[in-house]
């Protein structure tokens, strides 16, 4: 990793760019840029960013950037072949203890997790009762209107302005 890190430095060096000017123009912080120069895998969380970085750095600096990856996936073959059996075996026991943990907490997700019944009226019940509301106060005033209006044509005024009422 060092390596890779030395011949991305000295690509910048030798077109006079500084560690500020690359960090803005490919959008990461110096020390990310100096932590690649550097060799320091560990300062970041994901390898995976680490060789994207790389892969972009390399193309910012005109090198060739199918040979920096390759490189660096070298880098990460020799790195994690020196894992010996045994740590691998502690880590998988570890991983197992941390997953039985979790298996005596519940966690419910938004998406997995079984929503509690909530009884709610059904729409089409809502919409039939305002129907049957509006249908009742039409009816109560057409009986008001139509009601007044028999009595107007009951009624008879004669010359004198009495006014007779006609039953029928």
């Amino acid at each position: 990793m060092k390596e890779i890190g030395e011949k991305l430095k000295e690509a910048r060096e030798s077109m006079d760019i500084t560690i500020e000017e690359a960090a803005q123009d490919l959008k990461l912080r110096p020390s990310q840029i100096e932590n690649i120069e550097e060799g320091n895998k560990d300062a970041f969380k994901d390898i995976f960013y680490l060789k994207m970085f790389i892969k972009n750095y390399s193309k910012y600096l005109g090198l060739d950037y199918d040979e920096m990856v390759e490189e660096f996936n070298e880098f990460l073959f020799d790195f994690t072949s020196k894992i010996s059996l045994d740590d691998i075996k502690a880590a998988e026991k570890e991983q197992r203890k941390k997953e039985k943990k979790l298996k005596t907490v519940k966690i419910a997700s938004p998406y997995t997790a079984l929503k509690k019944q909530q009884y709610t009226v059904p729409r089409i019940l809502i919409i039939a009762g305002i129907v049957v509301f509006l249908v009742i106060i039409v009816y109560i005033l057409v009986l008001v209107f139509t009601k007044d209006d028999e009595e107007i044509s009951n009624t008879i005024v004669n010359n004198e302005g009495v006014v007779y009422h006609e039953f029928a």
